[in-house]
């Protein structure tokens, strides 16, 4: 069985070596909508797949640190990235630049980390991503599966490369999330989300 969680996100960046100007040239915005798609064959103690509770936790903390952010490519100019540090207190650094199709494989690499660190507290079994879908705009989306994510053919995403900006980290719950999902650390569920 396959379930649907939705969220979304509003941030700004600039897609460079694209082939439209108006992409590789500008910042400009979207509206994301980020589809989490999870699978299991099994039900859990409250007879499902996973608790839509849960993807609140870390899933939805970290796909929120990019609402009302930039989105920066660490590859791109250093006096731009500079400055959209120096202007901006909400930012993210990708090692990859952020298109729809690179985002996808982004979540679903993070998304795929929170999954594997996460206290299973409810007879939670064998849940899976199953895929990400990056609606960037109302008529145009990027979906990443598992092979997308770890493709060495579209390039290798290292997630120790992925920085968060410190009034993101502050905003989280526990401003060591993401240091703990590098680092491999199990992460706790309370008994009521």
């Amino acid at each position: 069985m396959i379930i649907r969680k939705l969220f979304k996100f509003e941030n700004a960046h600039i897609v460079r070596n694209c082939s439209t100007r108006r992409c590789s040239e500008n910042i400009h915005g979207h509206s994301y909508k980020i589809e989490v798609l999870l699978e299991s064959n099994y039900l859990d103690n409250g007879q499902m797949v996973y608790d839509f509770g849960l993807t609140k936790l870390y899933i939805k903390t970290l796909i929120d640190s990019f609402d009302h952010a930039i989105t920066l490519w660490s590859e791109d100019e250093a006096g731009y990235l500079d400055a959209m540090k120096r202007y901006s207190q909400r930012w993210v650094e990708l090692p990859v630049s952020p298109s729809a199709e690179q985002f996808a494989r982004v979540f679903f690499l993070m998304i795929e980390r929170v999954l594997v660190s996460t206290q299973k507290k409810n007879g939670e079994k064998e849940v899976k991503l199953h895929s990400i879908i990056v609606h960037e705009t109302d008529t145009g989306y990027a979906q990443a599966f598992e092979a997308d994510a770890h493709s060495t053919l579209m390039g290798t995403i290292n997630l120790n490369q992925i920085v968060f900006s410190s009034q993101v980290r502050s905003e989280w719950g526990d401003g060591e999330l993401w240091a703990k999902l590098l680092a491999g650390e199990m992460l706790t569920v309370p008994e009521k989300v």
